[in-house]
């Protein structure tokens, strides 16, 4: 027993000091301490011995079974190490050399204006309030005191999908109504309600049939002018700038009287004149104005009792403003510049 060990020991060092590759190493595995392997056969005949004898072969094997164990596992952590440093040595990285460009995307242009105006008006007690863009003409037109053949819907002309009767807004104008039936007179309403709208303006290249518009509402007690300037002031700052003027110009819209247009002056010149206001030193932003008697009877308030404001402006056009792009189609053609970082004049508006 002694001398079969003895040369166990003796083959297994040499056979290790020989091995190259991995692959040699798993068969010398197999060959000493596998199921057949010179070692395991040490305990073979174990049935045919005393118990005395049973425990010396069980302790001798068991010893001799780890010291291979481990010589082969150390050997094969050296083999490791040679083919990793064989491969560190033949792959030679600079570190010093620049990384690679990875395309960073950012939140979509009219996402990030609409949230941007939902925030400051949430902060003043605002609720964003969502409605269908397929709506009744009673909703879209007549309500908001346009009957049908008003000439004023001439300024709207959107599609209609069922006669005269069903058609896709052409402002979110209809949500305003329908909060307002909602309460029927019975509490004060502020809300803004963004969305898509529709109008046919295929005949002039500076639109889109699609734009998107952010109108608001507050109907209350005791509302004036004054409430709406400032109002409109606060989400002006916050849009174009602390230094940013506003200033009303008298318009018509069929819903509302007195109807007001609402101008900033020029962030690019500062009032001076220049070819993005016009050589005006201001730049025209939004409609607005009173919410017209007939509106509010129509929902359910009482004129005598209640008034408002209302005001409505395209996502578009202060994304076009805020960030200097000159083409509305740029939203909606797939350009990859509409998705890039568009962060250019926030840091002059914070």
């Amino acid at each position: 027993m002694e001398e079969n060990i003895k040369k166990i020991k003796e083959d297994l060092m040499s056979d290790i000091e020989s091995v190259k590759v991995l692959q040699d190493l798993v068969e010398l595995k197999a060959k000493y301490i596998g199921k057949t392997g010179r070692i395991t056969e040490l305990t073979k005949n174990m049935k045919d011995l005393s118990v005395e004898e049973r425990k010396s072969v069980g302790m001798i094997s068991n010893t001799l079974k780890q010291e291979a164990t481990s010589l082969i596992e150390n050997k094969e952590k050296e083999i490791e190490n040679a083919i990793l440093n064989e491969k560190l040595s033949g792959e030679i990285i600079d570190i010093t050399l620049p990384a690679t460009s990875i395309p960073v995307g950012s939140p979509n242009i009219l996402e990030k204006v609409i949230e941007e105006v939902e925030e400051v008006f949430m902060s003043m007690g605002y609720d964003v309030v969502d409605g269908p863009e397929v709506e009744e003409d009673k909703y879209n037109f007549e309500l908001l005191n346009i009957p049908k053949g008003h000439a004023a819907r001439d300024a709207q002309d959107t599609f209609y999908i069922e006669g005269d009767e069903i058609l896709l807004r052409s402002q979110t104008s209809p949500v305003q109504v329908r909060t307002m039936l909602k309460y029927q007179g019975s509490e004060p309403i502020r809300m803004i309600c963004p969305g898509k709208t529709y109008r046919r303006d295929d005949d002039d290249a500076t639109h889109s049939h699609q734009f998107m518009q952010i109108e608001g509402l507050l109907v209350d007690k005791d509302i004036s002018l004054c409430d709406l300037k400032g109002t409109f002031d606060t989400i002006a700052k916050k849009l174009f700038g602390a230094d940013c003027v506003t200033r009303f110009r008298p318009s018509y819209y069929q819903f509302t009287e007195p109807s007001v247009e609402t101008d900033i002056s020029c962030f690019a010149c500062h009032g001076k004149g220049c070819s993005l206001c016009k050589n005006t030193g201001w730049i025209t932003i939004s409609g607005a104005g009173m919410v017209h008697p007939n509106v509010l009877r129509n929902c359910g308030y009482d004129p005598e009792v209640w008034s408002g404001f209302a005001f409505g402006f395209g996502a578009e056009r202060c994304a076009m403003l805020k960030y200097g792009i000159n083409d509305i189609r740029t939203f909606y053609n797939t350009d990859l510049r509409e998705v890039s970082s568009f962060d250019r004049r926030d840091g002059d508006n914070q």
